[in-house]
């Protein structure tokens, strides 16, 4: 069990770099299906995962959705750009993406 403990705080390190980031923001955009609660729920747990205290909003408006020229989803915004459509991403991947865009 000792490992299982070393492994956390490694993860926990990982992101330490990012737990001041704040007023980033992070959208899943999608139209309220199965696959768009997916990728809701991965990237709560990545936000949480990851300890940063930004806002996670979903948009189902179609006409807000439309705005960032997404024809497939669902789909990931972070920093109003456009990461990740049509695909339903887990949590690890989701970190990825937020600590790449999220330090730009």
């Amino acid at each position: 069990m000792a490992l299982f403990g070393l492994r956390k705080e490694k993860e926990e390190k990982k992101f330490a770099h990012l737990s001041n980031v704040n007023g980033g923001s992070i959208k899943v955009l999608g139209s309220g299906c199965k696959s768009c609660h997916a990728l809701l729920e991965a990237s709560k747990e990545a936000v949480r995962n990851m300890g940063l205290s930004t806002e996670l909003e979903y948009v189902t408006d179609m006409e807000k959705v439309m705005e960032y020229g997404v024809m497939s989803m669902p789909a990931l915004v972070v920093n109003e750009k456009v990461v990740s459509m049509g695909r339903v991403l887990k949590a690890a991947e989701v970190e990825k993406l937020l600590a790449e865009r999220l330090t730009e």
